[in-house]
């Protein structure tokens, strides 16, 4: 009998060992989810799990709806609620990237958000909000994130982390790590100067091309 969410159960699990290898997370933080419209589930890392050692049966499968744990040998995230969210509520995102990526996570320990100091800052957006501090695993935390990611697709949380949502994991990934590359740059360039922030017109004009990038 095949496992229900397959596809996307393999697909947390892959992207999870990727969080450790491309220096988004350490040990066993951050998390990772896909969401099936048909069925209204999503599938969601293991909460505490060594990405190493998580397999594609350990991932549970929730109910985004009511959170209401369908399948799966193990807990889910405890950050449950800051995927599902989104799932209910944006029918652009399908797959949620939520990181402790070091420079992203740097600067939001300073409350502040992310300005358009690199073009490919566009891939969120014309900049990436900064939410307040909420306790994690909290509905309020869930909230904050949405409403700071509002008309984007990334939100820094403040003395916490990133998430990144887009239409597919891939997606996801790829604006979690080009976030905390932006961050990353904007942190050495304002270690010797003050960073040009490029003006609004040129962003927009970016995130449109940027919607037929790639293959």
């Amino acid at each position: 009998m095949p496992m229900l969410m397959e596809k996307e159960r393999t697909l947390v699990v892959e992207y999870g060992k990727k969080l450790i290898t491309q220096g988004l997370t350490t040990g066993t933080g951050g998390n990772i989810s896909v969401f099936d419209p048909e069925t209204g589930y999503m599938a969601i890392s293991p909460t505490g799990v060594d990405y190493f050692e998580t397999a594609p049966e350990d991932v549970a499968v929730l109910r985004a709806s009511d959170s209401k744990k369908i399948d799966g040998r193990l807990k889910p995230s405890s950050e449950y609620l800051l995927h599902s969210i989104f799932y209910n509520n944006r029918s652009d995102i399908r797959a949620v990237v939520h990181t402790h990526s070091p420079y992203a996570t740097a600067l939001a320990t300073l409350g502040e958000g992310l300005p358009a100091a690199s073009y490919l800052t566009a891939f969120a957006g014309p900049d990436v909000r900064c939410a307040p501090y909420r306790t994690y695993g909290t509905r309020e935390l869930a909230e904050a994130a949405y409403e700071y990611m509002t008309d984007r697709n990334c939100v820094l949380l403040s003395n916490h982390g990133l998430v990144a949502g887009a239409p597919d994991l891939a997606g996801a990934f790829h604006i979690a790590l080009t976030i905390e590359e932006c961050c990353r740059t904007y942190h050495l360039a304002r270690s010797i100067g003050k960073p040009i922030i490029l003006p609004e017109d040129e962003m927009q004009r970016l995130i449109k091309k940027f919607k037929s990038y790639g293959q």
